[in-house]
């Protein structure tokens, strides 16, 4: 333990104690974050992270091995930093500098005060690398297969649903803007502006407050609430046109909630195709308003369907993730994909309590 030291003034007078640092002080410290319930700790015991290890050897194992330099760090580690990202929506440089001040972010990590910590390139480096080699849909895939080994997807149907994810916003002119939905690079921008401009994020009005983005659709469990699927697409496209991507052979004779953005008769057609067990919520039309029974019925989908409104809630509010830090469609689907497994892990999380 450390030794107390005793402070005094110029006339020897006792001002303060203080102790001196001391070997287990860090654990006791630890110990104190833990009855005050700390959240990572249940993430770091309860995931089996190695399971994981397969599919991120798979990304870097043709990575150059120069001579001399620092060696890599551990992908499991580094894989665990994204996650921590997600669950806060940190940058690259604050999850360095949160990694270096919080004890429960290192313990989470399994890394000691003396271990040398990632910089923000090597985050940023890492997660790119992940999202060039195409492998954060297969790690949330991965993640899936565990929670369908352990029997945690009830197939008692499932509930689609699409939410914005916000992303910086573009100072373009009206003229920029046009050629940008034409597919054509604006007049006069050089390579190092469109480095800077997202040109795949687009526009979108939803409840009257103009919104600038991305668009996470999800597909879910109805009982346990994990995401079984995802798609990632602009803002402007309809919620209803992202659903085939979201649709497969495990859908069929189980029923699907949606709420009235996904009704129609193509919708229809599509369901009865796939043997998919209709359950969207009924549209009115001007001077074919809904009957008293459809509108009774509506109301008994919506308890269902409700649930996956719990989801982006838990994102927006818990995780703070309703917007976007990168540029582009193909790293808004790396972070969102992120974001998705990141959910996944909570939920587990909150299961394993039920």
């Amino acid at each position: 333990m450390g030794s107390e030291m005793c402070i005094r003034d110029s006339t020897g007078r006792d001002l303060k104690m203080a102790k001196q640092k001391g070997f287990f002080d860090e654990d006791f410290r630890l110990e104190k974050i833990s009855r005050q319930g700390d959240p990572l700790l249940r993430l770091k015991d309860l995931i089996n992270w190695e399971m994981f290890r397969p599919v991120l050897f798979e990304a870097f194992m043709k990575e150059a091995k120069g001579p001399g330099g620092r060696p890599p760090f551990d992908t499991v580690m580094m894989f665990k930093i994204l996650v921590l990202q997600r669950l806060y929506n940190l940058s690259d440089a604050q999850t360095q500098y949160q990694i270096l001040d919080r004890l429960s972010f290192m313990r989470f990590l399994g890394l000691q005060i003396n271990d040398t910590v990632p910089d923000e390139k090597t985050i940023w480096y890492f997660r790119e690398k992940l999202r060039e080699k195409g492998v954060i849909e297969s790690l949330f895939d991965r993640f899936y297969l565990f929670l369908t080994d352990k029997g945690l997807v009830a197939q008692n149907g499932t509930m689609v649903d699409a939410s914005i994810v916000e992303a910086p916003k573009q100072r373009n002119g009206r003229e920029e803007n046009e050629q940008i939905k034409e597919g054509k690079t604006p007049d006069g921008w050089s390579e190092n502006t469109m480095r800077q401009k997202d040109i795949d994020a687009r526009w979108v009005t939803k409840g009257g407050v103009r919104h600038y983005g991305y668009k996470n659709h999800i597909k879910a469990d109805v009982k346990t609430k994990l995401i079984k699927r995802y798609h990632v697409t602009d803002a402007a496209v309809h919620d209803s046109q992202g659903i085939e991507d979201l649709l497969d052979e495990s859908d069929a004779r189980q029923k699907l909630y949606g709420d009235s953005a996904y009704s129609g008769e193509k919708i229809r057609v599509i369901l009865e195709e796939k043997s998919i067990r209709n359950c969207i919520h009924e549209k009115g039309y001007r001077n074919r308003p809904l009957t008293k029974k459809q509108k009774e019925k509506n109301k008994r989908k919506s308890k269902i369907r409700a649930r996956i409104e719990h989801i982006f809630g838990f994102m927006h509010t818990s995780m703070k993730g309703s917007f976007l830090r990168t540029i582009g469609i193909h790293r808004a689907r790396a972070i969102i994909g992120l974001m998705n497994l990141t959910y996944n892990l909570s939920r587990y999380i909150q299961l394993q309590r039920a």
